[in-house]
């Protein structure tokens, strides 16, 4: 049997493009020779489609689109899948389900049993969990199909206490068809494979996982579809953050070998992946929202450098505008390396000095401020007059903000509200300073873009005289470690403490990051590439009591 894999790129709601593109797929695989192809999860109408799911018209057209596919499905089988209404009296409406095709129309619908509703997930809001197991027959062969997290309960039974796979076994499958929507983070490749590979050995079944790839505003799917062997080892991997189309020969012994020259995969290194992740990210949210043009503020810091490189190579350089807004505190090598910058990566720019606007505000606002010495009111002032020109322009020209605020700095809140925390999408607000830092250094792997004195220069705001990050923040390389523990691993304060780290430094970095909830309850939707993101995946109450 010759089983093809289609990893493809969906856009939620696009029901005609979508459409297309998978029937096109079905074509080619169908000229190859193919026997069965296989899809991700909710394809149709795409993941996560979110309230989506509550619109009659939506699923209409998702039913509607099924039909279309499988109509396309003669002299070759189709798994794929879509969301399905519920018609028996179940407690939710809809099912996640994968659709089998055969014979131009749905031979078979398997619902999707575990449905996560950690971190970024959210699918008990929608759907029934399946109660009913069994494989499909097609041409002499059982296939155990699962949905994506069907393949999970073994590593979280605490959770589910139902273990898919194991019911169906129980069948005598030949092989498992795993379809997905795992989102990308740092590390969940490793993950993946930890859950999959074992499975896969001990049943002795050769697994067929297809991910989908992507980006749908926050959320970013990497790819790299899985085919492991009977062995339990990994016998091909798709490309990562790309479409592709492979084929795999199964014998009657459950031999698996490639019906191509695929080149083996090789695991990139993290900053590979990172910047990969972003790029795909600014490149679909632009895309799919049907925008072209980005505007970005350009201080010739290292955080706008590495947002202004990544926008350049997702959208193009002329597609791409600076603004460099300098202040009567800005210093020249400051403007110097915005300008290398701009002449490195061929974007356009202009140069709008905020020294009069700021003063102006100081001049109306004397006496209002009367009796009071200058303080972060006017360091917030001058971010905000910047703010209020990259709307400007925006307006004017049609172009979309992006917002280069870093991790570390959206989580202890170091950035003013309605000013530099401004923009529709936050390029690096999962990206930890020092990450920024080898990123810039992997933008930098084969020529110059980013001027080395922006890379080795004491991060600064430039709000005042002398100012760096340091007078108000821990060194990055200790604010980063605390917050990769609190924020990412959920560690508490006093775990943190009994790693090593200073007691009050702690205590004050833990006080900082609860305390500008505030601000990130505001903040553009962020891409995630860490395993717990700012925004949908860590949901925190404004007005609460946390504990450290």
């Amino acid at each position: 049997m010759i089983i093809a894999l289609a990893q493809l790129n969906y856009h939620i709601g696009d029901f005609e493009k979508n459409t297309a593109k998978i029937v096109q797929t079905i074509k080619r695989a169908k000229e190859q020779g193919a026997d069965l192809i296989v899809f991700a999860e909710l394809a149709i109408g795409g993941y996560a489609a979110k309230d989506l799911f509550r619109y009659k018209a939506f699923l209409d057209d998702c039913e509607k689109h099924v039909a279309l596919i499988a109509r396309e499905c003669i002299g070759i089988a189709c798994v794929i899948g879509g969301p399905v209404r519920n018609v028996e009296g179940y407690s939710k409406s809809l099912s996640n389900a994968a659709f089998f095709m055969a014979e131009g129309k749905v031979q078979h619908i398997v619902r999707k049993t575990l449905l996560p509703d950690y971190d970024v997930f959210d699918e008990y809001r929608y759907f029934e969990p399946n109660k009913h197991f069994g494989c499909i027959t097609f041409e002499g062969k059982k296939i155990a199909v699962t949905i994506c997290e069907d393949l999970w309960g073994p590593l979280q039974p605490h959770l589910y206490g139902v273990d898919p796979l194991k019911e169906l076994a129980k069948e005598g499958p030949d092989f498992v068809v795993n379809i997905a929507a795992s989102p990308f983070s740092l590390g969940h490749y490793e993950t993946r494979l930890s859950v999959l590979l074992p499975q896969a050995k001990d049943y002795g079944l050769p697994m067929f996982y297809v991910n989908q790839v992507g980006a749908h505003t926050d959320i970013i799917y990497d790819g790299r579809s899985l085919v492991i062997d009977a062995a339990g080892e990994v016998a091909g991997t798709l490309a990562a953050f790309k479409e592709e189309l492979r084929f795999y020969s199964l014998d009657e012994g459950g031999k698996i070998s490639a019906k191509g020259n695929y080149s083996p995969y090789k695991e990139p290194s993290e900053e590979a992946l990172i910047h990969d992740a972003l790029v795909l990210g600014i490149r679909d949210f632009f895309q799919k929202s049907g925008f072209s043009k980005a505007i970005l503020g350009l201080s010739g810091g290292i955080d706008s450098a590495v947002v202004a490189s990544l926008a350049c190579e997702a959208l193009g350089a002329e597609n791409v505008m600076a603004v460099l807004m300098p202040s009567v505190y800005s210093t020249d090598h400051s403007l110097k390396d915005a300008l290398d910058l701009v002449r490195n990566t061929g974007c356009m720019h202009e140069v709008i000095p905020i020294k009069t606007v700021a003063a102006a505000f100081d001049d109306i606002l004397s006496e209002a401020f009367r009796g009071k010495s200058p303080d972060i009111t006017e360091e917030n002032i001058q971010a905000r007059c910047r703010a209020v020109i990259l709307m400007a322009m925006s307006n004017k020209h049609g172009y979309i903000l992006l917002n280069t605020s870093n991790k570390s700095e959206a989580a202890v809140g170091y950035g003013t509200l309605y000013g530099d925390m401004a923009g529709a999408l936050g390029i690096i607000g999962d990206v930890l300073k020092t990450k920024v830092y080898a990123l810039a250094r992997y933008i930098n792997r084969e020529r110059e873009i980013i001027p080395i004195n922006t890379m080795t220069k004491a991060p600064s705001a430039e709000l005042r005289h002398d100012q760096k990050d340091s007078d108000s923040l821990p060194e990055y390389d200790i604010l980063d470690a605390i917050l990769t523990f609190y924020v990412e691993y959920e560690r508490s304060g006093e775990e943190i403490k009994l790693m090593g780290f200073d007691k009050d430094v702690v205590e004050r970095v833990i006080s900082l990051v609860n305390g500008a909830e505030f601000k990130r309850f505001q903040t553009p939707p962020i891409l995630r590439v860490t395993r717990k993101s700012f925004g949908a995946g860590r949901m925190m109450p404004l007005v609460a009591r946390t504990s450290r």
